[in-house]
Order: C-alpha cells, then sequence, then structure tokens
C-alpha cells in the first residue's frame, strides 16, 4: 500500500506528528496530489553532502513544479478553478525557495518520507507489547494536545477581550475630548453678553452633565474589563505553567535519562521531533501572551485610571517572563553527548540544540557557542550561581561554533565536529580515589537576545560526566566510573552525587544493559549467570538468587578493591569477559555455544554425567579476558575433567576459537551432547591448500596442525598439565610461542629449504 493511504489513516498523536510535518516549506496540499510522483523517485539516491549532487536535486526540483503545473491545469470545475490557482501558486512558492538550494528539498522531502513511514511502522506494531506502551504515550500526548488546544481558545478569548477594550477605550477617549470641548466652550461664554451667555449656557451644562455621567460609568466599565482581562491572563498563564512542567519537568527530563542509560546500552532515547513540537507551541503561546499583556499596559499607560490594574499587570509581565525565560534556558539541549571517557588528543563531536530557535527567530542573528570542560566543584558552583571566573579545567580546541537552522526539519543546532582535549587540569583527589574516578563535564554556553532585543538570554548546559584518561589501559576503570554515574544518577542531584552502593539487582540490570550493547547480542545474562555472577561478587557459594535480592554492592567492591586472591577487580573480570567476547566470540555467543559464566568445579560437576569428549567453554577465574575449555576424558587410572590454561586475545589474533576446537582430536561432544562440528564447522577457517591436509590435526591448542602436534590425551605425567588439571604452559609456551613467532614470517624464508 502507498505510504501516503497509510499515513491518512493515522490517528491521535501519530496524525497529528504526520501533519506537522508541513507547511509554507512544503504544503501538504502539494504531498496529497503528487503522492504518486514523489513516492516513485528515487530521492534516496542523491547524496545531500555531495554538492554535485545539486544537478541531480535541481533536475527533480524542475520536474515536481512541472508535475504541478500539469496537475493545475487540468483541474476543471468551479472547485477545480480554486484548486488550479492553489496549485499554481505552490509551484511558484516551490521554484522561489529551493531554486538556489534544490538539495534543501530533497533533504525536506526525505525527512518527510522517513517520518511517515516511521510514525506508519509504530501504528501498524500497536498491538504489541511495545505498542501498548506506546498507546498509553499516545493518551498521555493527547491530553498534552488538549491542553494546547485549550490555551490556543484562552489565547483568542483574551486576544478579543484586548480588541474590545482598545475598541471601547478608544471610544472613551473620543468622548473625553467632547468634554474638554464643552468645558472649553462654557469658558468662552465668560466673554459673551449675560443675556447670549443665559442663552446657550444651560445647553451646554446640561450636555456636559450627561457626558460626564457617562465618562464615569464608562471609567469603571474600562476599569472592570481590565481587571477581567488580567483575570483571564493570569488563568492562561497558570495552565501556560502547568503545561511547562509537564514538558520540561517530566517528558524533557525522562528523555534526558533515556539518553544516559543509552551511555550504558539502554535503547535510544528517541528523537526529539514531538517534544520541539510542544516547546514551539509553548513559545508561540507564552508570546502571544506576553503581547497581549504588553498592549494591555500600553492600554493603561495611554489611559491611567486609579486602581490595582498597574500592579496585575506588572505581576503578569513578570510571571510571563519567567515562563518564558524557564523555557528558553531548558531547551538549550545537547543531543548528541560528547564520549563520555574522554582521551586527550584524540577527535571528539558534540551536537548541542536549541529547541525553540526556529519559533522565537533566534537564527535570524546566529548565536556562537562555546565549549568549556570543568571540574566537578566547578559544575556544583555554577549550578548555584557561584562566582567561577570563567575558569576551565583544561584547554578544548575548537571548541567554538555557530548554530545553524535547517529550514527543513525547523531545527537550530550547533554540530562541534572537531573537538579535541590538549591538556586537563585535575585536582587534588581524595583517599583511595584514582585519575579514573574523577568527573569532570563539558559546558556548552550561548547568548542570544528574543524580540528586537527584547530579552537577552544567557544559556549553559552540562554534559553527562565525562572521566579524563591520557592512555588507553586506563579506559577499563573510566567505563566503571561511567557505568556507575549512568546507572545510579538520580534527577536534580548535585554533580555528580552518586549512592555509594546500590542493591545487587539494580546493579545486574546495568551490567545486562551494557553487556548486550557491547556484545551487541540479544542474548543476555541469564539468572543462573547472575548467580555466578554474586558468588564472584559476594565471594559466596549460594546457587539461590533470592539469597541476593537483598544484598548491596559498594563502589569499592564494584571497581576499587580486588577480588580475594586475585590482583584485580570485580568490574576489570567482568570488562575483560565483556571485550573477548565482543571482539572474538560474539557468533559463538549468540549461538549458545559458551555457557561462560561456570566456575571449574561447577565445570566438572557438569561434566562428569556426560561421555568421554564431552567439553564446554567457560571464562577464566584467573585471568582478565580469558576463556578455558574443560573436557571430560578417561585416564589409565580414573575418570577426570581437564582444563586447558586461558585462550585470550592474543591468541584468538593468531587463531580463532573455531579453529582451536577442530584442531582438538579428544574434543567431541559440545555440553550437553551436542556434536562439536554440528556447532563450530560453519566458523572453520577452510584449509590454505590441499598439501595441508596429509598433516593429523594437532591436539595442542596454540600451534597449528601442519606445524606441530601432541598425543591426543595427556596423561597426569604430562608436565603440560598440572595437579588440578589445567595445562601449565609456564615451561611450554616459550615453545609455542617461537613458533607464533615463525607463523608471522614470509613462508619463504622459513621452510623454503624444506618445501623442495
Amino acid at each position: 500500500m502507498a505510504v501516503w493511504i497509510q499515513a491518512q489513516q493515522l490517528q491521535g498523536d501519530a496524525l497529528h506528528q504526520m501533519q506537522s510535518l508541513y507547511g509554507q516549506h512544503f504544503p501538504i496540499e502539494v504531498r496529497h496530489y503528487l503522492s504518486q510522483w514523489i513516492e516513485s523517485q528515487l530521492w534516496d539516491a542523491i547524496d545531500l553532502e555531495n554538492p554535485q549532487e545539486e544537478f541531480k536535486a535541481k533536475r527533480l526540483l524542475d520536474s515536481l513544479i512541472q508535475e504541478l503545473q500539469n496537475k493545475a491545469e487540468h483541474q476543471v470545475g468551479e472547485d477545480g478553478f480554486l484548486l488550479k490557482i492553489k496549485l499554481g501558486h505552490y509551484a511558484n512558492q516551490l521554484k522561489s525557495t529551493y531554486d538556489r538550494c534544490p538539495l534543501e528539498l530533497v533533504r525536506c522531502i526525505k525527512h518527510i518520507l522517513y517520518t511517515e513511514q516511521r510514525l506508519i511502522r509504530e501504528a501498524t506494531n500497536s498491538s504489541s507489547p511495545v505498542g501498548g506502551m506506546m498507546d498509553s504515550m499516545s493518551q498521555k500526548y493527547q491530553q498534552i494536545n488538549q491542553v494546547f488546544e485549550e490555551l490556543r481558545l484562552l489565547t483568542q478569548d483574551t486576544e478579543n477581550d484586548l480588541r474590545k477594550l482598545q475598541h471601547n477605550q478608544e471610544y472613551f477617549i473620543i468622548q473625553y475630548q467632547e468634554s474638554l470641548r464643552i468645558q472649553a466652550q462654557l469658558s468662552s461664554l465668560a466673554t459673551l453678553p449675560p443675556s447670549d451667555r443665559q442663552l446657550r449656557e444651560p445647553a451646554l451644562l446640561s450636555k456636559r452633565a450627561t457626558v460626564e455621567a457617562w465618562l464615569t460609568r464608562e471609567a469603571n466599565t474600562l476599569q472592570k474589563y481590565r481587571l477581567d482581562l488580567a483575570e483571564k491572563h493570569q488563568k492562561t498563564l497558570q495552565l501556560l505553567r502547568k503545561q511547562q512542567t509537564i514538558i520540561l519537568d517530566d517528558e524533557l527530563i525522562q528523555w534526558k535519562r533515556r539518553q544516559q542509560l543509552a551511555g550504558n546500552g539502554g535503547p535510544p532515547e528517541g528523537g526529539l521531533d514531538i517534544l520541539q513540537s510542544w516547546c514551539e507551541k509553548l513559545a508561540e503561546t507564552i508570546w502571544q501572551n506576553r503581547q497581549q499583556i504588553r498592549r494591555a499596559e500600553h492600554l493603561r499607560q495611554q489611559l491611567p485610571i486609579p486602581g490595582p490594574i498597574e500592579e496585575l499587570l506588572n505581576e503578569l509581565n513578570s510571571t510571563i517572563t519567567d515562563i518564558i525565560s524557564a523555557l528558553v534556558t531548558s531547551t538549550f539541549i545537547i543531543e548528541k553527548q560528547p564520549p563520555q571517557v574522554l582521551k586527550t588528543q584524540t577527535k571528539f563531536a558534540a551536537t548541542v540544540r536549541l529547541l525553540v530557535g526556529g519559533k522565537l527567530n533566534v537564527h535570524m542573528n546566529p548565536p556562537q557557542v562555546k565549549a568549556t570542560i570543568i571540574s566537578e566543584q566547578q559544575a556544583k558552583a555554577l549550578l548555584k550561581n557561584e562566582n567561577t571566573r570563567n575558569e576551565s579545567s583544561g584547554e578544548i580546541l575548537n571548541n567554538n561554533c555557530v548554530m545553524e537552522y535547517h529550514q527543513t526539519t525547523g531545527t537550530l543546532s550547533a554540530h562541534f565536529r572537531n573537538m579535541s582535549l590538549k591538556r586537563i587540569k585535575r585536582s587534588d583527589r581524595r583517599g583511595a580515589e584514582s585519575v579514573t574516578e574523577e568527573k569532570f563535564t563539558i559546558l556548552f554556553e550561548s547568548q542570544f537576545s528574543v524580540g528586537s532585543n527584547e530579552l537577552v538570554f544567557q544559556v549553559k548546559t552540562l554534559s553527562l560526566p565525562v572521566v579524563v584518561i591520557v592512555h588507553g589501559s586506563q579506559d577499563n576503570n573510566a567505563t566503571a566510573t561511567v557505568l556507575w554515574d549512568n546507572a545510579f544518577a538520580e534527577a536534580g542531584r548535585v554533580p555528580f552525587l552518586v549512592p555509594d552502593k546500590v542493591l545487587w539487582p539494580q546493579l545486574c540490570e546495568a551490567i545486562n544493559m551494557k553487556y548486550k550493547a557491547e556484545v551487541q547480542s540479544n542474548r543476555g545474562l541469564s539468572e543462573e549467570n547472575l548467580v555466578f555472577l554474586a558468588q564472584k561478587a559476594f565471594s559466596s557459594s549460594s546457587n539461590n538468587p533470592d539469597d541476593y535480592r537483598s544484598m548491596t554492592m559498594t563502589w569499592s567492591q564494584f571497581n576499587r578493591e580486588s577480588l580475594p586472591g586475585r590482583n584485580f577487580t570485580f568490574w576489570q573480570w567482568f570488562d575483560g569477559v565483556m571485550e573477548l567476547t565482543k571482539k572474538h566470540l560474539k557468533p559463538h555467543w549468540n549461538d549458545g555455544a559458551i555457557l561462560g559464566f561456570v566456575n571449574k568445579q561447577q565445570a566438572q560437576d557438569m561434566l562428569m554425567s556426560k561421555p568421554n569428549g564431552t567439553f564446554l567453554l567457560r571464562f577464566s577465574d584467573s585471568e582478565i579476558g580469558g576463556i578455558t575449555i574443560a573436557w571430560v576424558a578417561e585416564n589409565p587410572n580414573k575418570r577426570m575433567v581437564w582444563n586447558l590454561m586461558p585462550y585470550t586475545t592474543k591468541d584468538f589474533s593468531i587463531r580463532s576459537l573455531a579453529d582451536r576446537i577442530s584442531d582438538l582430536n579428544h574434543l567431541l561432544f559440545l555440553y550437553p551432547d551436542r556434536p562439536k562440528d554440528e556447532v563450530f564447522a560453519k566458523y572453520y577457517t577452510p584449509p590454505l591448500s590441499k598439501a595441508v591436509d596429509v598433516f593429523p590435526a594437532c591436539t595442542f591448542p596454540l600451534i597449528p596442525p601442519f606445524l606441530f602436534c601432541l598425543p591426543t590425551l595427556p596423561s597426569l605425567a604430562d608436565p603440560v598439565l598440572d595437579g588440578d588439571g589445567d595445562f601449565d604452559l609456564d615451561d611450554t609456551m616459550d615453545v609455542a610461542r617461537h613458533v607464533e613467532e615463525l607463523l608471522r614470517r614470509p613462508v619463504e624464508s622459513q621452510w623454503g629449504g624444506q618445501q623442495s
């Protein structure tokens, strides 16, 4: 079904969003009458970033205008006459708007088509659980839109009252001038003879009395009109403030919270289109009411009447200024956050946006935005309005950017594309705090005026906390600080306070979100995985998940204190698992081939009841970013579970996990009972040549089969295994590393003499 046909069937807020895509930049009538032509064009084939594509865009613009003109010419009848004029007008309007920038037309139509398709897709999925959530959101959005409609009617009502007041006041002034003229006539009678004065004076006195009586009544009426109007404005502003609180303190704060969780791998925060449309409606309504209040003030000054109206108008003016100030300062936001782990001397980007910039015509004099890095203490002082003397905690290159207005989307934003942190000034750290626990933030600030410089705004916004590193080795611990902050920061906190301890289920939610995002997998951490992690974190042996639900984990336990008997923290171990899985094990994790979170004793218990050659893959307890193979086999003396020394990223950069499993002939079944080739064969590397096939498969995990072989199953006396059944490669790794080093050299120089 054509997109436009489906778009017309949208309802509620989705329909409103679709309608808001159109305006003078691209009328909805053009979309309607040329829907088939528009949807048949290859808009995506034009690269908007390539100026050379302008010729293609110009050709599409000319075709669009021609189609409109053709459509206009074929209109007949009375209704057709009006449509003919309207379509011809739109053709001229589009030519005038886009003739010098045809790529903007392409950008506009691509944005419209993409948004329509998204809205249709969301509406189609409304029967799913996500759709149920969308229904509740739609209900909330509908309530917001209903309040906007109420505000529109209130504003229209006060506009009508204001015009009536102005009309009545103008008539009052005319009558007042008449009373002055009568008074002047009476005064002039003094120069006349008494007989003439007696003849004319009574009529003038009567007329003056009538006019003055009317003026007295009308003055009271005008005063009542003014008070009634002020009361209506009070009601409007009260509703405006309530609506603004819902949008800024609920919806926008929720968007910022989703943005923060997205930094931990949560779902995307979502677009700002709806929020911007609401904020623009607020701005428009506020500005209309502000202008009305100013006109009412002008009428009062033009005709002062004693009473409380002056104080009321001053109060209204102060309230409306506070409301618009709150709106403007709150809608200066960071659309794209800078990286939260920020390495010095490394290029990074960020985008700042003013949601009401287009509606307030800020782009007519585009403001400049400046970025500065400040410390946690400076951020606290800034929010307390204390004087920070414009200090910074470092030097950012390319830290100034002008806000640009994009007409097709109606957005005003500044794109910092090439910032770089040249240096950082650290504060004195407390106690055990390390450099990777110190938080900074990027401060974005600007200044602009609205309403012919009536109001001047100083706007500032802070990025999410940033941890500055100078070397990649610090990334692991810096990520821990960011993860904890993003997960457990509370709204409205003092920068950048976070709880020192959290409930274990809260931490599980955070690390599961991070794990799925890093590994890019829908397979997250199961309850069994989380129990294993709890055992590791709390040095516990309990297998009951309920035992951990009320337990808390401190920041020190998470990433300051080493695990018992180890030289690394809980987070460092977990992060190593994520990195290894992301880089080398992702397909096997997604296939369910890696149990991973199993300790040595659990592996032994699971394997002892299985046939010989059954194996499983588990993450190493003793080494960061290591995975080991445990398998069960018959020894001449007894049946045992054996464990290979862990493989790491270094090992897998030489030979993949699947190939290593293929090399080990004594590995037959992946736990519980799947033949290994059924699971791993699709990942085996094809042989380099047929000559390689004549060599038997090698059992040594680090050496390709055509170079070096060990017996199929080591005996207990074999020095390659330690007493616990682990391969002890301290003595034998030298041989492996030597062979691996040889593998990196050109074949001709290594084996030239043997290939003859």
